[in-house]
Parts: structure tokens; C-alpha cells; sequence
């Protein structure tokens, strides 16, 4: 989990992550279910934090999140949950079975292309600058609610406890938070998405999931 102080300087990982960031929470997950200790450094998106020199030096783009490892920098989340998953075998992150493994990369693909980029902070102020705040609300919901029709099409014949059986694998790491975030953040109903609101259910039980939440995090505000 996340270390500070003295004990987080003896840690290879270092982790640039923002507590309520969907993309930064699917790998503290990552991390969590694998048992590796890293460093937690908070990169504050409401004071622009990401556009500084120093972030940007890490990740041109401005995003969060960026994992160091040594002298290695990965930015992206996708990119670093696969080197997390070569570099460190235990908790296999991905399935044996062929088939079961394209799932997990299209329901991953689902979120991180299809759901979560329409929601990222910086389209939400665009929105509600140039077309107003009830817009800003609504155009999530709009789009969360998509992903979540086609989310639960794609997984009803694969779906057990979990995403894709009854083992946790890449998917439950990119539904976890996003279903967090519909719930505790959009205020999405869902009651039309019975199969991902039995796996919220499920990913409650985690530890490793609960500890990658946003509410558990040192950056988050005591307010939320």
C-alpha cells in the first residue's frame, strides 16, 4: 500500500497519483493485489500540478498517473499495469485461457477509450465553459451510461464473482473505479446495469480494492 516518511524512501516504486484520478486508482490497485510498496506523491489537479515543469518533464501530456522505477518512467495506465504485469509475474493480472484474456483487454478498452476520457476533468470544465453547467453534469452520465449498456452485453457470458470468472483479472481493475465513480461521484442509476452493480458489490470485499479507492487515499481531502 501507499508508504511515506522514512519508509517510502527505501521503496524502488514511486507513484504520481491523484486520489479521485479513475486512471491513477486502477493501478494503486495494481499494485495493492501484486504486493508491491511504493511511494505515494500527490499531484494536486485542481492547482494545475500536472502543468508543472517538473510533472511535465515525466509526462508531456499532463496526466496523471506516472510510476517511476528506478530510472524507468511510465505514464499511462494501461502501459504501466502491463510492465507491472511482465516485470512483476505474481498475481497474474491476466488469464490463460486466450479467449478469456481478449475480453479483459476489450472491457479494459471499454473504460479507459470509451467511458473515462469523456469524463476526464479538463473536457468537463471545456463543457461547462462552452456550452453550460447542466451540460457538464449530463454529458458523463451520457456517456458512462453507454459504456455500461455495452459493458454489460460484453461480460453476461463471462461474468462470475468477477468480471470474467470468479478470479480477479485486468477488467475488474478498470471497472472497479469507474463504477466507484458512477455511483459516488456521477450519481448514475444504476439499476439498469445489474451485472457491474453485483461486481461493486464484490470489489467492496477486496482489500486490495478498498485500499486503491479514492476516499483511502493521503491526498484526499477530509471533506469527501
Amino acid at each position: 500500500m501507499a508508504m511515506s516518511g522514512e519508509g517510502a524512501e527505501k521503496t524502488k516504486l514511486k507513484l504520481y497519483s491523484y486520489f479521485r484520478s479513475s486512471c491513477s486508482c486502477r493501478v494503486r490497485i495494481a499494485l495493492n493485489l501484486k504486493g508491491l510498496k511504493y511511494e505515494y506523491i500527490a499531484v494536486n489537479l485542481l492547482k494545475g500540478e500536472q502543468f508543472s515543469p517538473e510533472f511535465t518533464k515525466l509526462n508531456p501530456l499532463g496526466y496523471v498517473p506516472v510510476l517511476l522505477d528506478g530510472d524507468i518512467v511510465i505514464s499511462d495506465s494501461f502501459a504501466i499495469i502491463m510492465y507491472l504485469e511482465e516485470k512483476y509475474p505474481q498475481k497474474p493480472l491476466l488469464p490463460s485461457d486466450l479467449q478469456k484474456r481478449a475480453i479483459n483487454y476489450q472491457a479494459a478498452n471499454i473504460v479507459s477509450s470509451s467511458i473515462q476520457p469523456l469524463q476526464n476533468l479538463g473536457i468537463l470544465k471545456y463543457i461547462g465553459e462552452k456550452v453550460g453547467q447542466d451540460e457538464m453534469h449530463e454529458w458523463p452520465k451520457r456517456h458512462i451510461g453507454k459504456g455500461f449498456s455495452a459493458l454489460e452485453k460484453l461480460l453476461k457470458d463471462y461474468a462470475g464473482k468477477y468480471a470474467t470468472g470468479d478470479e480477479v483479472y485486468l477488467a475488474d481493475l478498470f471497472l472497479a473505479p469507474q463504477i466507484h465513480a458512477a455511483f459516488k461521484r456521477f450519481n448514475l442509476n444504476m439499476s439498469e446495469y445489474p451485472l457491474l452493480t453485483k461486481l461493486h458489490e464484490a470489489y467492496a470485499e477486496l482489500p486490495a480494492f478498498q485500499a486503491g479507492m479514492p476516499e483511502n487515499q493521503p491526498d484526499t481531502p477530509s471533506s469527501s
